[in-house]
């Protein structure tokens, strides 16, 4: 009998009045996290308890019997002594009992594989002892080599079997997105998810990627991939990703021999003759061609991971990289590499630091300020009220100049633990680019609006820079352009 028709059964049998509760509470869909932990897998018992027990709790998804079945299907796949093969078609048997499962059994099969195949105890504590007794000796790095061994945790080499099927890769990086919410609040999850991180982090180094232009000529589900991962300017047409994907466009992915259809991370391009200071005439359907061979400028205008199980895993800087690699090759006349880049974290930052951005302006500003705001001095709720009328406000509004000035404060001085607070500003910057210029109304849709009152900014990347600005950021500095620098208060 297969493994999975064995605990399908076995499932089916020993569902209780209890455990169609818990289908019928998670199919109705729980919003907090908080909740759907509480309902999903109640107080259960320690798994090791579980696994000795006879009868199953309230609240508990596998009964013992099954739970036990399952541990051992998973004991299965990792058997020493089978082939490959062998246990790459006992995990395919597994992986497809799975997809059966309800989240508070999958939530069950997680446990399994984070607390019952972790490294032996003992012989972690007794190699760690031999180690340091052996430090400074000749038999050191014998120590080493035997204190790595100890370490290394079964669990790596189970999933590093499920990876044998072909369904396998796929089937881990879905676990993972699907386990990442459930960490907060239950920490015996992060094993499990430590050990894929890792595994991902060499499973997916770009050495082993391919970087593939996606044109209009590539296949439809392909183009529709993109429609469905596009993270930053959402895509709301065919007309509209034609336009993507147009003669003045670039779009370039990274791809994984595993999962050749899907890419883990892609690149938009604009092909212009200036740094671009609003995405709107880069969306413009109706815009004029641009002859590529005569662009000066690529725009990096939107980047967009893919994959939620890839989480922790970087390769956005090696993509850019790359692309600006590839087309130095296609068109030399390419001097100028920027990004016309969203600030999310702006207007949270905003409403937690008016008051102290307002406290900096000398006493004629401040004045200037009140006037229009009517209030002197001028008050945080004032301003924060203003600015909701960015897309209103002339160049010479002193509530507009204040914009620009928090803005730069945001992303040229506003750190935590030496980075950059906004995500976007610490992957550039991490990259190694500068912040260049800040673009009023550069995005007026209600996503810009509501994330940065509309301003976007411009990262440049300098080739011949890259280094300096990256030494800089590890000194807790943030490189930015002189027009930046001129805005701080």
């Amino acid at each position: 009998m297969a493994a999975g028709d064995w605990i399908t059964r076995g499932v089916s049998r020993l569902k209780t009045a209890g455990d169609a509760a818990v289908k019928s509470t998670a199919a109705a869909g729980i919003k907090k996290a908080g909740d759907a932990k509480t309902a999903l897998f109640g107080d259960a018992r320690p798994l090791a308890e579980r696994l000795e027990a006879t009868l199953r709790r309230p609240g508990e998804a596998m009964a013992p019997r099954t739970l036990r079945r399952a541990l051992a299907e998973l004991q299965a796949v990792l058997d020493p002594s089978v082939s490959d093969v062998e246990a790459g078609r006992r995990a395919h048997a597994v992986v497809q009992w799975y997809a059966g499962r309800d989240p508070g059994e999958r939530h069950d099969v997680w446990l399994l594989m984070s607390e019952r195949f972790a490294p032996d105890a003992r012989k972690l504590s007794s190699a760690r002892d031999k180690h340091e007794a052996a430090a400074g000796t000749p038999d050191e790095g014998q120590a080493e080599v035997h204190l790595r061994r100890a370490l290394a945790a079964p669990r790596a080499r189970l999933l590093q079997r499920f990876a044998i099927d072909p369904d396998g890769m796929r089937f881990l990086v879905d676990l993972r997105a699907e386990l990442l919410p459930h960490l907060r609040n239950d920490r015996r999850l992060l094993p499990l998810d430590a050990e894929l991180e890792h595994l991902f982090s060499t499973w997916f180094d770009v050495a082993f990627l391919d970087l593939r232009r996606i044109s209009w000529d590539s296949p439809a589900s392909l183009i529709e991939k993109l429609i469905q991962y596009e993270a930053v300017h959402d895509i709301k047409s065919w007309a509209d990703v034609k336009n993507r994907l147009d003669s003045d466009r670039r779009c370039y992915g990274f791809f994984h021999p595993r999962l050749p259809d899907t890419p883990l991370i892609f690149v938009e391009v604009a092909l212009v003759n200036r740094i671009s200071e609003g995405i709107e005439p880069l969306l413009d359907e109706a815009a004029a061609l641009v002859q590529p061979d005569k662009a000066s400028t690529a725009i990096f205008y939107s980047i967009s991971n893919t994959q939620t199980g890839l989480r922790g895993v970087s390769f956005g800087d090696s993509l850019i990289k790359r692309v600006v690699e590839t087309l130095q090759g296609e068109l030399p006349r390419l001097k100028v590499f920027a990004t016309l880049s969203p600030i999310p974290g702006f207007r949270g930052w905003l409403a937690k630091h008016a008051g102290t951005l307002l406290a900096k302006l000398d006493e004629k500003r401040a004045a200037e300020l009140g006037r229009v705001l009517g209030s002197l001095p001028p008050t945080a709720e004032r301003f924060l009220s203003a600015a909701e009328e960015a897309r209103t406000l002339d160049a010479k509004s002193p509530v507009r100049q204040l914009l620009l000035q928090s803005a730069a404060e945001y992303l040229g001085r506003a750190t935590a633990d030496g980075k950059p607070v906004d995500p976007v500003a610490r992957f550039h910057l991490g990259n190694g680019a500068r912040v260049e210029k800040l673009d009023w109304a550069g995005d007026l849709s209600a996503k810009g609006l509501k994330q940065s009152y509309g301003l976007m900014v411009n990262y440049l990347y300098d080739l011949k820079r890259l280094d300096k600005h990256r030494a800089l950021l590890a000194q807790g500095k943030v490189a930015v352009s002189g027009d930046i620098d001129g805005l701080f208060l």
